[in-house]
């Protein structure tokens, strides 16, 4: 299917409407056919949801539109050719981002290196020199651009390298890697899921993780610290079925403490950038290490036993629903009513901000 401007445009407007996610837009989609026909259907499900709703402003939409232009980016949309197939099989996948750069890198065989902020001089050094081999080998490294382990990852790749930001694509974060981001803009590519002039918050981080993760066939961690954000993108990794590698380190040593962890927890142990290569090459899909059990992705729109989602009436599941996060096949086995149902009732629930999604296929309420 060619994807016409007006339809572009709506999808970007439906994307950005109060109470859209992922998994609402892919809904929504599916049940309506075409973004301009689920945002016109957006107030009447809030309604059945219990809420009043406004989608977001054409003008919001078409000035987020020009200062994408402005800034030489382009949109991504889920079920373009050229959407990362490892990407789309994520759960959670970003139906659309923007980007700059080389576009094709995404889809080379790609590798995440992630770690430490405040990294040592010599796992800085591990870091790029680990990326430049990874680059010769034919590998594209992707990294979130931070200090420490991320910006030496960049460094030692370029230009077979992806930054994921948690920013618009025209804010530069940090501000000290300003001249590496526009780097790697115009000699590798630069991908964001937040609009034009979003500053990054703390819940842009870990949406950005997954990102970052869902790239590649396995996610490396150089060094980090307990509860760091790289041990975030390793348990998003082994969620989304890839490898999870990390370099050992003395236990002397606090930035050492995730990787030793992420290794005693089943994530495989590397030394050298073979050992990555040799681990790679022959990924197919099934991870050697055992970090983390794979997570169900949210239900599955594309086949649900013959029942019809575009047609299905929600079932009423308010009263089944606390704060507390539940299975939606749990949500489906206690109202006795069809996934569909189930699924459609969800989704009023959340356009009208009264649900919210969680990890793994859960949800509660808001």
């Amino acid at each position: 299917m060619t994807l016409t401007q007006d339809e572009a445009f709506a999808r970007i407007r439906l994307l950005r409407s109060p109470n859209i996610g992922p998994v609402s837009y892919a809904q929504l989609l599916r049940r309506f056919g075409t973004a301009a026909e689920a945002i016109a259907a957006l107030p009447d499900l809030a309604k059945r949801g219990g809420r009043a709703y406004r989608a977001a402003a054409e003008a919001k939409i078409e000035a987020e539109v020009a200062a994408t232009r402005r800034a030489g980016a382009k949109y991504l949309f889920h079920d373009q050719p050229d959407y990362p197939r490892l990407l789309a099989e994520t759960p959670g996948a970003p139906p659309i981002v923007t980007w700059r750069g080389d576009l094709s890198l995404a889809a080379r065989p790609c590798v995440a290196m992630v770690g430490a902020r405040n990294a040592s001089a010599a796992a800085v050094k591990l870091s790029r020199d680990f990326a430049r081999a990874l680059a010769d080998a034919g590998f594209t490294v992707v990294s979130g651009l931070a200090r420490g382990i991320d910006g030496a990852a960049h460094e030692g790749s370029l230009p077979a390298t992806i930054g994921v930001i948690a920013s618009g694509i025209d804010i530069a974060y940090p501000p000290q890697h300003a001249e590496l981001q526009e780097r790697i803009a115009s000699e590798g590519l630069l991908i964001a899921e937040q609009p034009p002039g979003t500053e990054p918050r703390g819940s842009h981080f870990p949406s950005r993780n997954r990102i970052i993760a869902g790239l590649a066939a396995g996610t490396l961690v150089v060094e980090a610290a307990p509860k760091s954000g790289s041990l975030i993108t390793a348990r998003l990794a082994g969620e989304a079925g890839r490898e999870v590698m990390a370099i050992p380190g003395s236990p002397l040593e606090a930035r050492s403490t995730g990787c030793n962890h992420l290794i005693r927890e089943g994530a495989v142990l590397v030394q050298a950038p073979e050992d990555v290569i040799e681990l790679l090459s022959s990924f197919d899909g099934t991870p050697r290490s055992t970090f983390r059990e794979q997570v169900e992705q949210d239900f599955d729109f594309a086949g649900m036993d013959g029942e019809d989602f575009e047609d299905a009436q929600p079932a009423d599941i308010a009263g089944l629903l606390t704060t507390a996060p539940v299975a939606v096949d749990e949500l489906i086995r206690q109202s006795g009513t069809s996934a569909a149902a189930v699924q459609m009732a969800l989704l009023e629930l959340e356009i009208a901000g009264r649900l919210q999604r969680h990890a793994g296929g859960r949800v509660s309420l808001a």
